[in-house]
């Protein structure tokens, strides 16, 4: 809705920018009090100085790709015993079933980074200027918009008196908190359902599993710098493409899609990982995690468990989740039938 919506790093000490106001709501315009900006809000052009918000938006994605996964393969090859009840899979299964090398899979990653970049940058626009002034021209707006909401849904005299009591307030959080919140949401949630469909879709067309997708299904035992390993232009439309698509119909600012980038890469790297880690935050938030994607390499769930990155809503609506006690259940099911 507004491109200073978006910016969720740094901070700045509040800023006074008129006197008290008498009443929230002066005839057709609303008074606004001094300015207080949140915690996570930048007051300044690039979060980092000599660095474009553009080109920190593409690299986020990258860097987040590759110290996520050089954290795992470290984890891999530590040796820790510890580590073992968290496994997936044993580790002698990555050689013994993957289809594809890890000098393979990287070039695919590495080939996939250099088009999203592309993508990326040719999508991607210039910030507008940040300033005070234009945060209270758009705290302003969202201000209007609200008494006009209010008056609509509680009557002139109630919601005069609502508006009178936490106007202000209220447009403070929408501004500040609830419009962008909202946004980053719904940007989730096209991520969701772009790929939901489109990764179905190309388990139920046979010409494009077996030309596009079976490429990622050579990684039998993922494993988490194989997170991206598809096939180029698989890679492109499902996981680039998806992105901006999220990025544009959500109108996210820059920061906000740096955000989305490198938070929706955070959830891809940890779901390929090949740990079910209790103590991870990426696998506690959703149902979601690494177990749950990795029934979907497998043969038994390869029908099954399409949704990716964040949540399994689509899933559980249309009838494809698989759960571990679901396999459990279908295999003891053949045994009682062969018996």
């Amino acid at each position: 809705m507004f491109e200073m919506f978006h910016d969720f790093f740094g901070g700045l000490p509040p800023v006074a920018m008129n006197s008290t106001c008498p009443a929230f709501v002066d005839g057709e315009n609303i008074c606004l009090p001094p300015l207080k900006v949140p915690f996570y809000f930048a007051m300044r052009q690039n979060l980092l100085d000599g660095i474009p918000d553009t080109i920190l938006a593409l690299a986020a994605p990258v860097i987040t790709y590759w110290v996520m996964s050089i954290f795992f393969h470290c984890l891999d090859i530590s040796g820790w015993h510890w580590l073992e009840k968290y496994r997936i899979h044993e580790s002698a299964e990555i050689k013994s079933r993957n289809r594809a090398t890890r000098s393979d899979v990287i070039w695919a990653v590495v080939l996939q980074h250099i088009l999203q970049t592309g993508l990326g940058y040719y999508w991607l626009s210039e910030p507008p200027h940040i300033s005070v002034s234009r945060c209270m021209v758009e705290m302003e707006a969202v201000g209007k918009t609200l008494v006009r909401l209010v008056r609509w849904a509680a009557g002139p005299e109630a919601g005069e008196y609502f508006l009178e009591l936490r106007g202000a307030e209220m447009t403070h959080w929408l501004y500040w908190w609830g419009i962008p919140a909202a946004q980053v949401l719904f940007s989730l949630f096209i991520v969701d359902t772009w790929q939901y469909f489109l990764h179905r879709f190309m388990h139920s067309n046979k010409f494009l599993y077996k030309q596009f997708h079976s490429v990622h299904h050579r990684l039998y035992v993922p494993y988490a710098f194989g997170a991206l390993y598809n096939h180029p232009l698989e890679g492109f439309v499902l996981d680039s493409f998806g992105a901006v698509l999220a990025e544009t119909i959500a109108n996210l600012s820059v920061r906000q899609t740096m955000f989305l980038f490198a938070f929706s890469t955070c959830k891809t790297v940890d779901d390929h990982c090949g740990y079910s880690l209790p103590f991870d935050p990426l696998q506690m938030i959703s149902g979601n995690n690494a177990d749950y994607h990795d029934i979907h390499h497998q043969t038994i769930g390869i029908k099954a468990n399409f949704s990716q990155p964040f949540f399994i809503h689509w899933d559980t609506i249309l009838g494809t989740r698989l759960t571990r006690k679901d396999i459990e259940e279908r295999r003891l099911e053949r045994k009682v039938k062969t018996t």
